[in-house]
Parts: C-alpha cells; sequence; structure tokens
C-alpha cells in the first residue's frame, strides 16, 4: 500500500499543486507528505483500536493487571505510539513544506518553518496529534493496568482527530456540518481498523468474539454514514468520478461497504466463519490508504466554489439578526453533539423499560430530567442558539451558561450511572467482565476520585472559564468549529463534574456534608459574577480579530454585544442555582427523613445504640476493678 501511494504521489506530480494555485515543493517533500499521512494515520489508528480491544476483552486480575492475551494487545500498541509519534513530528516539518511550496530540507535550512506553520492549519494539527501521541506513548511504557487504558482512551481520541478537522473538512461552506462528520467517521474508522488488527494479532476467544464483532458492525456502520455524509460535502460539482479525490472515494467505499456486510454475516450467523481475520484486516488498511490519499489534496467542492467571509469563518449566511423566532427556527443539526443528545436519550430509555420489564421500578423524575437535559442540548448545539453562537458572543454565551449550569443540572438527576447499573447484567463468576464492571472500575478509579474531588471540580468549574475567555486560546477556539465543539464538551463536562458533586445521586467518591455542598454552590457565585462584571467593562473585545473578519452587517457594535453577553454571564446563573438549591435541600430532608425512620425503627425494637455503648462501658470498668 505504501508503494502504491509512493506511485500515485509520483504520477500525480505537480497535478495536486497546480490545481490549487500553490507551488511544488519537489518529489522527495510531496511523497513524504502521502506516505508520512498514511504511517502516522495508521499507527494512530491501531493505538485507538488497539485500546478500545483490551478494554471490552481484557480479563485483568484483581490488582486490575491485563492478562496475557491482552498484553499481546499492549504490547503492539506500545511499540506502535512512538512510531505515531515520530512520524507525527516529522510530519510538522514535512506538511509545512507542502504548504509553503518549497523542499523540506530548504525550508529548514532558511529557518522559515515557524511562518509555514503560521500559514498552515495541518502543521500546526501535527504539533497536536505530536503532543497526544506523546502522552500515550509515555503512559504506555509505565502500565499495564486497565483502568489506565480505559483512559488513555480520552487522549488518543483527540490525536486521532487532530488532523481530520485542519483538513478539507474544515474549510469552505458547511464546513460546520462537514467538521462534526469528519470528527466521528475518523474516530469509528480509527476503532474499525485498529479492532481489525488487534483481533488478528490476539484472536478473542470464543465467548468475547461476539463482543468484537459487534464493535465492528457499529463502527462499519457508522464509518460508512458518516463518509458518506462527508463526499456529499466536499465532492462539488466534478461528481465522484471526476476528480482523483472523488475516485479514491469510491474505493474506501466500497472496500468498507463490502467488508461491512461480511462483518454483519459474521455476527448474524453467531460464528467466527467467513474470511480470516488477517484478510479483514488488511481491507481496512487499504481504506486508511485511500482515505490518507484523499486527505492529502484539496477537495473539489472547495476548488470551484468562490469563498465569501461567511464561507471561511462560519460555513453559513447569517443575512438577518436573531430574534427569538429565529433562534428556535434556524436549523443546522450538529451531526456530532446533536446525534449524542439523540443517543443519549434512547440509550436511557432503553434502560428504564429493561427495569421495567422485569418488574423493577426507575423513579418518573429523573427519566423526566435526564430526557429534559437531553432535549436542553439538542437544543443548544443544534438550534439558531449554535448557529448564531458561533458568530455573536452574546448568544454564544447563552449557550455557554446553558452548557456548563443548566444542562448538567439535569443530566445529574438523571442518575444514569446509577441507572446503567442497574440495568446492565452481571458478568456472573468465571466469566470475563463486562460493561457493568467496566463501568464500576472507572467510577471508582483514582481517576475519578480525583475529578470529582471538590476541590478539583471546584478549580476546573470556575478556572476553565477564565483560562478560555482571558487568554488567547478564545481567539483560537471561537475561530474554528472543532473548537465550539471542544468548547461544547469541556464546559458540559467540567459542570457535569461540578454538579455531581452537590447533587449527585450515582455512586462516586465520598461527598462533602450538604452543608458543605451549599457552601461550594454558593463559594462559585462571585466567581461567575465578577466574570460578567468584568465582560461587561473590559473595553479590548474577545474574540476580537475573528469577529471583525466576519463582518457581520446587522451588527452595530461589537462592545455593546460584548458587553450584553457580559450580562447574560452574570444573571443567567441564578436560575440554574436555584434549580440546584431545590435539589439539594429536597436530598437533605429525604435523608433526614430517612435517618429518623431508622431511628424509630431501632427504638421500637428497643434498640438503643448509647444505651448499649454505656452498658458495655460500666461492663469493661467492672473487669478492670477485678
Amino acid at each position: 500500500m505504501v508503494a502504491a501511494l509512493i506511485g500515485y504521489a509520483v504520477v500525480s506530480g505537480q497535478r495536486r499543486f497546480t490545481e490549487t494555485g500553490d507551488s511544488y515543493p519537489g518529489m522527495p517533500t510531496s511523497v513524504g507528505e502521502v506516505v508520512g499521512y498514511f504511517t502516522a494515520t495508521l499507527a494512530a489508528a491501531i493505538c485507538l483500536g488497539g485500546l478500545l480491544f483490551i478494554v471490552v476483552t481484557a480479563d485483568p486480575d484483581e490488582r486490575g493487571v491485563l492478562d496475557a492475551a491482552s498484553f499481546r494487545v499492549h504490547l503492539l500498541v506500545e511499540r506502535l505510539a512512538p512510531l505515531w509519534l515520530v512520524t507525527a513530528l516529522a510530519m510538522v516539518a514535512v506538511q509545512a513544506a507542502n504548504a509553503a511550496g518549497v523542499p523540506v530540507l530548504r525550508l529548514i535550512a532558511n529557518g522559515g518553518i515557524g511562518s509555514a506553520l503560521g500559514a498552515s492549519e495541518m502543521a500546526r494539527g501535527w504539533i497536536a496529534a505530536a503532543l497526544f501521541a506523546a502522552v500515550v506513548t509515555v503512559t504506555l511504557r509505565l502500565t499495564v493496568r486497565w483502568v489506565s487504558h480505559a483512559i488513555l482512551l480520552i487522549p488518543t481520541f483527540i490525536g486521532v482527530i487532530a488532523l481530520p478537522v485542519t483538513g478539507n473538512a474544515g474549510q469552505g461552506p458547511d464546513h460546520d456540518y462537514a467538521t462534526s462528520a469528519v470528527i466521528v467517521f475518523a474516530l469509528a474508522l480509527a476503532v474499525l481498523t485498529g479492532v481489525k488488527v488487534s483481533a488478528a494479532i490476539a484472536p478473542p476467544k470464543a465467548e468475547l468474539l461476539r463482543r468484537v464483532q459487534l464493535i465492528e458492525v457499529v463502527a462499519g456502520a457508522v464509518a460508512l454514514g458518516y463518509g458518506a455524509l462527508l463526499l456529499y460535502l466536499l465532492t462539488g460539482p466534478p461528481g465522484l468520478t471526476g476528480s482523483d479525490y472523488g475516485r479514491f472515494g469510491i474505493v474506501a467505499a466500497v472496500v468498507l461497504l463490502v467488508m461491512w456486510l461480511v462483518d454483519v454475516n459474521r455476527l448474524r450467523s453467531r460464528h467466527a466463519g467467513g474470511l480470516p481475520a488477517s484478510v479483514g484486516a488488511l481491507a481496512a488498511l487499504l481504506v486508511v490508504a485511500a482515505v490518507s490519499a484523499m486527505a492529502i489534496q484539496t477537495a473539489p467542492r472547495l476548488l470551484a466554489h468562490q469563498f465569501t467571509a461567511w464561507d471561511v469563518f462560519l460555513g453559513y449566511e447569517l443575512p438577518q439578526a436573531p430574534n427569538a423566532l429565529r433562534l428556535l427556527t434556524v436549523w443546522r443539526f450538529d451531526v456530532l453533539l446533536g446525534t449524542a443528545a439523540v443517543v443519549m436519550a434512547s440509550a436511557y430509555v432503553i434502560g428504564v423499560i429493561r427495569l421495567r420489564r422485569r418488574g423493577d421500578s426507575w423513579p418518573t423524575g429523573r427519566l423526566a430530567a435526564w430526557l429534559f437535559g437531553c432535549a436542553a442540548l439538542l437544543l443548544a448545539t443544534c438550534s439558531g442558539v449554535r448557529a448564531y453562537g458561533s458568530a455573536m458572543f452574546s448568544v454564544h454565551m447563552s449557550e455557554h451558561m446553558a452548557l456548563n449550569m443548566f444542562i448538567p443540572v439535569f443530566l445529574v438527576l438523571g442518575a444514569p450511572i446509577t441507572l446503567a447499573l442497574r440495568a446492565l447484567p452481571t458478568a456472573g463468576a468465571g466469566h470475563p467482565p463486562g460493561p457493568r464492571e467496566w463501568l464500576l472500575w472507572l467510577v471508582h478509579s483514582r481517576a475519578s476520585r480525583f475529578l470529582s474531588h471538590p476541590a478539583t471540580a471546584f478549580v476546573l468549574f470556575v478556572g476553565s472559564l477564565y483560562a478560555v475567555y482571558f487568554t488567547p486560546l478564545f481567539d483560537t477556539l471561537v475561530r474554528y468549529h472543532w473548537g465550539h465543539e471542544f468548547m461544547s464538551v469541556h464546559f458540559m463536562i467540567t459542570g457535569y463534574l461540578f454538579f455531581w458533586g452537590i447533587i449527585g445521586i450515582d455512586p462516586g467518591p465520598k461527598r462533602l456534608p450538604f452543608i458543605g455542598r451549599l457552601g461550594m454552590l454558593f463559594a462559585v457565585m462571585p466567581f461567575h459574577a465578577f466574570f460578567g462584571i468584568a465582560t461587561m467593562t473590559m473595553t479590548s473585545i474577545l474574540g476580537g480579530t475573528f469577529y471583525r473578519y466576519l463582518g457581520l452587517p446587522w451588527l452595530a457594535s461589537l462592545s455593546d454585544d460584548q458587553h450584553l453577553g457580559g450580562a447574560i454571564a452574570w444573571g443567567s446563573s441564578e436560575l440554574p442555582v436555584i434549580v440546584v438549591v431545590v435539589a439539594l435541600v429536597y436530598q437533605w430532608a429525604s435523608q433526614d427523613r430517612r435517618t429518623a425512620t431508622r431511628t424509630d425503627r431501632h427504638a421500637d425494637a428497643h434498640y438503643d445504640d448509647d444505651l448499649d455503648a454505656y452498658n458495655a462501658m460500666l461492663r469493661e470498668l467492672a473487669k478492670n476493678r477485678r
């Protein structure tokens, strides 16, 4: 496959660069781009899929150490992570040289790499990929425990998507749709590839085979769906057969479809028959090679489109000022977070139905709280709130407050972990651990204890607010759609961790007494008030470069819009606090009623803890006198 990619780079020659009007950097640099992209992407995919394979098939001992079969996959990932790191570091210079149109050695020798990095988003994406690859590389050398591998999925996720979001999907019209789609597609393809390679290296036991097959089928279906959406958004007028980009897309789609149909047949037949695992792994590698060849060239739609400022900075037009009706009706469905909201609601309902079918009850209030939180997430990320929030600071601040202080409250009150622990079956003695056991390990892990500790949750909740908005970080995040997705996920997670420690129902680390939780809640309010006042009174414009370039014709003053955003941040925190206080007081009163009931039951049984303790003391004194 590497030879085929080299051949394509040689045959295509200058054509890829002349189509975009860029200078040709020379054959070695051009070939290095495609080979480096494929190598790093494949190594990252195997790392991600291998880690997931370990998580779902491992049977760790009582200390959490991996079993022998999982350790073989651990060694594979441990050896490929440095390859991912080294290749990503090399690609920083190669990608910058390709963007500058000069040979990579000349760029380095002339000291122009700094300027080239500033002009190449993909080169900066390689820096991010290298950073997360370094985290994975170092950590895998230090641990062989199951929990560590599960947690490592997070930096690996981010490292895998760092490149795709800076490529074709992040440019031009509808890039909000394309960016969200490429995040899901890249993760699904990486999982599919890594799991297939891991299964070929360490075939799972018969009782674990169905888990692996299910992952392959789901990942394949997601990759097919989101890949089709990306082809629709990026191929443009030439169509699928009118460009190299489209033809490589056809190859990837056909191989992916055939592979998925084979996987579906294996899953339905409930056996391991069919093509050998090595054939499936090779097919996945072929898809990665085709996608890599697509990623190094400009998508046809971007070549044929006449760009406007709205295309570059938003991906869509907002010709009219927002009002209540437009905020509710101007929908651009977020195929990442909007889909996540629908999946979360559906999974929760399925869990409740499973409980009730076996005769167990589940509080209706928790169901309503979870569904309300999912509906609010859907509204905040898919309606005009997100469409205008990506263009206006004031609406963005409304979205931020909803994601950070409103939605997490209702999700926490839904008690999803408790529902999962009750709905999921136990693995049983002599069987490998399943989802219920995985969840228990994660909830009671040291990482969870650290993140949910009151001090940590408080610092993350308050500190991230200032770290994002009062540093240059916001100027970067507000410019890109992936930045908006990152802020949405980050603020929702930090909000969930904070409110989990205050009104959480789910099991977890030891919490503060009720009076301490109430104090922690009110301790946050001055920080939010100061943030709002500071935003209302400052003269500089947060994200000013982006908002000025965007140039909304109906927005008269960026300063006034920012002051409005500060007022929203200051005033909108009161409603969530009221909801939290009501929930906390209700939980406090409920605990007091349970304590009183237990005391009355002991008294009715003529059982008195204090009296027994006093009598025990008298008996001990009598013994001593003897």
